[in-house]
């Protein structure tokens, strides 16, 4: 018992607790060698796969929104030259729209305006057709009355439609050229 204490004693000196005995680091190599095969050949492609996986969304969703980014300033620049057309198209209605309403002002005012010289004329036409009935008239009138003056005055009758006619036109005519003289 001595004899295996001095020994145990004896090769516990020698062993340092720092350094592993061989055996533990030879087994521990082995094993570290076989945990490294194993990560390599079965867990690091699949994190590879995984990672290309990973990589290929991400820069399929980057060219998604870069399409996206795309499609959406086309169509910005799109509704902005439709926006563009629209409004030159409103302008041109406007001045459409002013022209033809000057168009048809003129063309009210025109027929207005042919329309009160037409009323106007016609207007002079009835005063003239007035006048020339009241001119009648009054001729009439007139020589009925001078031939009545003048038959009173005379003394003789004046019956006669030939005579009354020649006189009564003859007086008439004495008086137009009494008031045009005396206008003149």
């Amino acid at each position: 018992m001595l004899k295996t204490a001095l020994v145990l004693a004896a090769e516990t000196e020698h062993v340092n607790p720092i350094i592993p005995d061989i055996s533990e680091l030879i087994i521990g190599i082995i094993a570290f060698l076989i945990l490294l095969f194993i990560l390599w050949k079965y867990v690091v492609p699949r994190f590879e796969t995984a990672y290309e996986e990973r990589a290929q969304k991400i820069e399929g969703g980057i060219e998604k929104a870069e399409k996206a980014q795309a499609e959406a300033e086309e169509a910005l620049a799109e509704y902005k030259a439709q926006l563009t057309e629209a409004r030159s198209e409103a302008a041109k209605i406007r001045d459409d729209a002013r022209l033809e309403a000057e168009q048809i002002k003129a063309e009210l005012r025109a027929e207005a305006e042919s329309e009160s010289q037409r009323i106007v004329a016609q207007g002079q036409a009835q005063l003239q057709a007035q006048k020339a009935q009241i001119i009648a008239e009054l001729r009439a009138d007139m020589g009925r009355n001078a031939v009545e003056l003048a038959s009173r005055i005379v003394g003789e009758s004046l019956e006669d439609e030939v005579r009354r006619r020649g006189t009564v036109d003859r007086f008439l005519s004495e008086l137009e050229t009494a008031t045009n003289g005396a206008g003149k």
